[in-house]
């Protein structure tokens, strides 16, 4: 009986925690369904679930789905994407975001619209350089976390981002230059490229920055294009089995020529920034948390630990010993 009471207790303190927000996880994916011979750029549909934090960002009054942009939910209410997506916007507080599915004419079930309350815009980003290429858009309301809705995993940095692999692209961008953008979501893998080599006189001839990062083929033929902007690039941890949000699509020269490969903006090096923009840093500070949270409460935010391979709560854990140590001062008791 004492055994399969400890047993019952180790079960009990091991159980996730269910609360409104537990089903939240960091760049989890809940399909996989990368086929090696699809391209971004020529169309191969990801399947739903494929990847939970992207968002279609779209103009309401816009023909068709009114898509103009993606972007990827780095917490219940704030969204990661370009700011070249706003240049010369009318009215972007009265766009939306579209998550949870990979159509948009026919959304896929439980997708959700919610209006955009603010953009907020690098303050050194540069039309012209492209450089400082990320803004945030504050959500009117929150996302609800799902199978299909999820946050992605926002590094630091202190990530090694060269060397990750598998990396991905996605989006709704056009599936060749000068076409028009289909309306299921499209994926990709693509290689990291050294910035070095990016730079080279046959390449991009020093236009990629430090905050840039570069991905693609020398080939060409795989590559992010018109209507990606503001997606994202992830790239699967070393050992965990989750994805890191390490770039935001920002330019390139056409879409799968060789030797243009496309460039992102590096998250990691805007770590910062995001957490003071959403009011989660005073800018004064010169430290942050390890990495943003899978989810934050207002007014105060809580940060949760990053996957790894104890995904239990640690108030749980602790309860379990504090039970177990009351049971063996018990075991003890009655031996004496």
């Amino acid at each position: 009986k004492m055994k399969l009471l400890l047993l019952l207790l180790l079960l009990a303190a091991c159980w996730p925690v269910q609360d409104a927000q537990s089903d939240c996880l960091c760049g989890v994916r809940a399909v996989s369904s990368y086929n090696n011979m699809m391209r971004i750029v020529g169309g191969s549909d990801a399947q739903p679930g494929s990847w939970p934090w992207i968002v279609s960002i779209q103009v309401p009054w816009k023909r068709g789905s009114g898509h103009i942009c993606g972007g990827s939910l780095i917490s219940h209410q704030w969204v990661l994407t370009a700011a070249h997506c706003f240049i010369n916007a009318s009215n972007p507080e009265m766009w939306r975001i579209m998550a949870g599915t990979v159509r948009l004419l026919q959304p896929d079930p439980g997708a959700q619209v919610i209006n955009i309350k603010r953009v907020l815009i690098h303050e050194y980003y540069s039309n012209l350089t492209q450089r400082n290429d990320i803004a945030l858009l504050e959500l009117q309301q929150p996302v609800q976390c799902g199978k299909y809705v999820q946050m992605a995993c926002l590094p630091d940095t202190s990530l090694q981002v060269p060397g990750l692999s598998p990396c991905y692209v996605g989006g709704w961008g056009a599936t060749q230059e000068g076409c028009e953008f289909p309306t299921i979501l499209q994926e990709a893998a693509v290689n990291l490229i050294d910035i070095r080599t990016c730079n080279s006189s046959q390449w991009y001839r020093g236009a990629i920055s430090s905050t840039n990062v570069c991905a693609g083929y020398q080939q060409g033929g795989i590559d992010s294009c018109q209507g990606d902007s503001g997606g994202p690039l992830v790239c699967k941890d070393r050992t965990g089995d989750y994805y890191w949000l390490v770039g935001i699509t920002s330019w390139g020269k056409g879409c799968g020529r060789a030797q243009q490969p496309g460039v992102y903006t590096s998250t990691q090096h805007y770590y910062q920034w995001i957490l003071v923009q959403m009011g989660l840093l005073q800018a004064s500070q010169t430290t942050a948390p390890p990495y943003v949270a899978t989810s934050f409460h207002k007014p105060k935010p809580t940060y949760s630990n990053r996957p790894g391979s104890c995904p239990f709560p640690r108030n749980k854990l602790s309860e379990f010993f504090t039970l177990l140590q009351e049971m063996l001062q018990v075991i003890k008791e009655s031996e004496a």
